[in-house]
């Protein structure tokens, strides 16, 4: 909160008193902006919270199953109860309000208010069905929910049959974390398609294809007629209306929202058809000084059931608090989520409800996209748009609605290779944050005038990015093109939480020894760490060697892939890769492996690595492939991480008639020494025995050629989006020379890269260049040579492997137990198909005819 704000203490005047029944975001953002602009403490403020918290982002709910705890989902860096005009009221329940003598009932007393709040929200719906309140039956609403989900799962002891009742936004999220937890699942929705309320018929197809290759059920209309018990007086199945059923463990009810208006009802006050409190334009029900915020007001005859619109209430009624004559203006429902792993995003008039409107749509449903714009009927202003596969595109177009794209619209739709649309700087008037109605204008102002020269004051003056977040990317170009406009150096702060670069907090890390997140933020940053951060800081402690990347304070940290040590594929399904060091292979290992691929129904490929890929495992599965594999003298091949990845090599000089040094040897010898590196980015690396370079070495963030004389350094070469080939470093090093050099290239990378950032990039943007590295590195110009020679031992010596570490550990085993009890028996539900002699399971486009992708106008 403002240091300016004035205390109780300091005023002569009695402050009126504000109460606000209910402790969501709304309520939240309401009372913030009061605090914010109500400088002179006219206002005292009451918060009820019936949950049994603070207030907290319900939006992010999902991510709870991400490893993310309650406290993580709390808004704001500074909780409201540190702010002496504002009192929280947290497990508090409001039950009568009475407008005729301006009292509330809390507690068995009564409580005098000058003005009042009502931002209850809503509630979870669950349908009049029979058997709806059997155990093993949920709704997705609170913390409390979702951990009452996990439990029920957790608790299962076998793996679980599930079905989400509801495809809309919050079913899908429900889904997902069933997904998550290995739960088998169905999602059952009453309507013709997926998201009805956001995406069009194309767009739902194109959704019901990407969820349904992942293993996820769905049934559209289709309607819920009873819930029936097992033997053992749970949920045991779920009835259709048409007769069927299905298998049933648990059920997660997801089928909307009501508004939670009986304290209105109860008082007397106008409520609307659909339930929701009647409110005007300034967000006044009938009683005086009775306002009405977010879901439970009904206003311009509807509710809304999305955080950007109440907050938009919340800052009206805010402004008529203080005197002034804001009104509602309408409400944005655009919206962009990430479900099941698919992006979706919709905006604007989606429906190409206007009066001839042009929609311009691409599909293919081989990549499982489906992009569609709706513009007006000369083709040149946007009205709106759906995303479904790939919503890249969105934190760009949303903003340009209502006003002419400046290029042909299919730039904006076609895959990588057609024609790029324009990048012009976005307009004054143009909204980037719709969940705060925060234009780019206001953006522009907060830095040029406000002073705001870091994402995290940005943030806090303008609320932008602080919902959803989906606009941040372009709330961070905004601001960095501002910044570079003013001749004022861009922040390289790693994210708000942290003022440091990744280079400087990997120092920091190092020098003070702090080993856990916790102690790291609380001592060098602010607030509880983002999804830029907190993968940032599990890296560099696996670097400094903290431990096993699910040792309890890091095991939160890491991404989806280091969470469970495989790759996720986009059926989702996961991949194994075994480390081959430098390609070579005994005939033995080869029969382990394909014996494994063979008995657990994998489908395997060589990669471009020299490894073979299995693909198709579940995670309840991994264990137990772990087993095989590690039994059979094979180790985790950091395929999940940013590590190394392979040392790929030709047959060098044991074999071919030009190979002049064992370039197989050194691959050995250099992907063993740096296996399970973490660094800022993956890295790869070559050793061709000759000139003819048939390992492609240049092309690797490390590449290593032959000569008559030892051996040719080469560094920063990268595939990938903007490739490069790699520069020569060094020249006919002994191998002695050449790891050292190496070992100090790797270890200064590591030390000083940004976030995600490639060698190629790292060796062009360091101060002083290739040149400069190169004085580190082999002239020990910074005098730490000794000290890279160090970790670098220190990494070597310390190495473990994490499959093997977490078989070995029943601590780290027990967080797959849930799974590993899974039948060896294939999922009976997936249909599959042959593919060049291996069997894969069939993904929805080949279960019917596959239209090519098409490119089309509709009028």
């Amino acid at each position: 909160m403002s240091s300016t704000h004035p205390t109780l203490a300091s005023r002569t005047d009695r402050p009126r008193r504000l109460h606000v029944i209910g402790g969501g975001m709304v309520a939240h953002r309401l009372v913030e902006a009061l605090r914010d602009r109500d400088v002179d403490g006219t206002w005292t403020v009451d918060l009820y919270c019936e949950e049994p918290r603070a207030p907290y982002d319900r939006v992010a709910l999902t991510s709870y199953f991400s490893g993310s705890s309650p406290d993580d989902l709390l808004l704001g860096d500074d909780p409201l109860d540190h702010d002496p005009l504002v009192t929280v009221h947290v497990g508090t329940r409001v039950t009568a309000i009475d407008p005729e003598t301006r009292t509330l009932t809390v507690d068995g007393r009564a409580e005098a208010y000058d003005a009042l709040v009502l931002a209850t929200g809503s509630s979870a719906f669950v349908p009049p069905v029979a058997g709806a309140d059997l155990p093993g039956a949920f709704v997705y609403r609170t913390i409390e929910d979702v951990q009452a989900l996990e439990r029920w799962v957790q608790d299962g002891g076998r793996p679980l049959q599930g079905v989400v009742v509801g495809g809309g936004l919050l079913g899908l999220e429900a889904a997902g974390a069933l997904h998550g937890m290995g739960v088998r699942s169905t999602v059952v929705e009453f309507a013709d398609r997926l998201m009805p309320l956001q995406v069009d018929e194309g767009g739902g197809a194109a959704l019901r294809r990407i969820i349904e290759g992942m293993g996820v059920q769905v049934r559209t209309s289709t309607a819920t007629a009873a819930l029936h018990a097992g033997s053992d007086g749970n949920v045991g199945s779920m009835e259709f209306a048409d007769g069927t059923t299905v298998e049933a463990d648990v059920v997660v009810f997801a089928t909307g929202v009501r508004p939670r208006d009986e304290l209105a009802r109860e008082a007397g006050l106008v409520v609307g058809e659909r339930g929701g409190v009647v409110v005007d334009d300034a967000c006044r029900t009938v009683a005086p000084d009775v306002y009405a915020v977010g879901e439970v007001a009904c206003i311009h005859g509807r509710t809304w059931g999305l955080v950007g619109p109440g907050n938009t209430m919340a800052e009206v009624v805010v402004d008529r608090l203080l005197g002034g004559e804001a009104t509602f203006p309408g409400a944005d429902t655009s919206t962009k989520l990430k479900l099941l792993g698919v992006d979706v995003a919709s905006f604007g008039d989606a429906f190409a409800d206007s009066a001839g409107s042009l929609e311009v749509v691409y599909a293919d449903p081989v990549a499982k996209v489906y992009k569609k714009l709706v513009m007006s009927d000369d083709a040149t202003t946007l009205l709106g748009g759906v995303l479904v596969g790939d919503a890249s595109a969105y934190a760009s177009l949303r903003p340009m609605l209502g006003s002419a794209l400046g290029s042909d619209p299919n730039a904006w739709l076609l895959p990588e290779g057609g024609v790029a649309p324009p990048t012009g700087e976005l307009p004054d008037a143009a909204n980037v944050c719709s969940c705060n109605n925060v234009t780019a204008g206001t953006i522009r102002s907060a830095v040029c005038d406000a002073g705001c020269t870091d994402l995290g004051s940005l943030k806090a003056c303008t609320k932008a990015g602080t919902s959803c977040g989906s606009c941040l990317p372009l709330v961070k170009n905004i601001l960095n093109a501002e910044l570079k406009k003013s001749g004022a150096e861009v922040s390289t702060a790693l994210c708000e939480h942290f003022a440091f670069s990744r280079a400087q907090l990997f120092d920091i890390v190092s020098v003070t020894g702090l080993r856990t997140f916790s102690e790291i933020i609380a001592a060098h940053g602010t607030g509880r760490g983002c999804d830029i951060c907190r993968p940032v800081v599990a890296s560099i402690l696996s670097s400094l060697g903290a431990g096993h990347v699910m040792d309890k304070d890091l095991a939160r940290l890491q991404d989806t892939n280091d969470h469970v040590m495989a790759n996720l594929q986009k059926d989702g399904t996961y991949s194994v890769v075994p480390r081959v060091p430098g390609g070579e292979i005994t005939p033995e290992g080869l029969i382990a492996i394909g014996e494994v691929a063979k008995d657990f129904g994998l489908y395997t490929k060589i990669t471009g690595g020299q490894r073979i890929d299995l693909f198709g495992a579940r995670l309840e599965q991994l264990p137990a492939i772990w087993r095989r594999l590690v039994d059979a003298g094979f180790e985790s091949g950091h395929a999940y991480g940013k590590a190394l990845r392979t040392v790929k090599s030709c047959v060098g000089s044991t074999w071919c008639r030009y190979g002049v040094q064992d370039s197989v040897g050194m691959a050995i010898d250099l992907e063993l020494r740096y296996r399970g590196l973490r660094s800022p980015h993956k890295l790869k690396l070559g050793v061709s025995g000759c000139a003819r370079e048939c390992a492609e070495a240049r092309g690797k963030d490390i590449g290593v050629i032959a000569t008559d004389k030892g051996w040719n350094l080469y560094v920063g070469g990268n595939g990938g989006f903007t490739p490069r080939h790699a520069q020569l470093f060094a020249e006919d090093l002994d191998t002695e020379s050449l790891v050292r050099t190496i070992d100090r290239f790797l270890m200064y990378y590591v030390r000083t890269a940004d976030r995600l950032q490639r060698t190629a990039p790292w060796v062009e943007e360091h101060e002083g260049g290739l040149e400069a590295i190169r004085a580190v590195v082999m002239e020990d110009s910074l005098g730490i040579c000794a000290d890279l020679d160090a970790a670098m031992a220190a990494h070597v010596e310390n190495y473990r492997d994490e499959w093997a570490a977490t078989l070995a550990d029943p601590e780290k085993l027990s967080q797959f137990v849930s799974f590993i009890n899974s039948p060896e028996s294939s999922d009976p539900d997936l249909t599959y198909v042959e593919e060049r002699g291996q069997r894969r399971p069939a993904t929805p486009d080949e279960r019917q005819l596959i239209a090519g992708p098409r490119l089309e106008v509709r009028s």
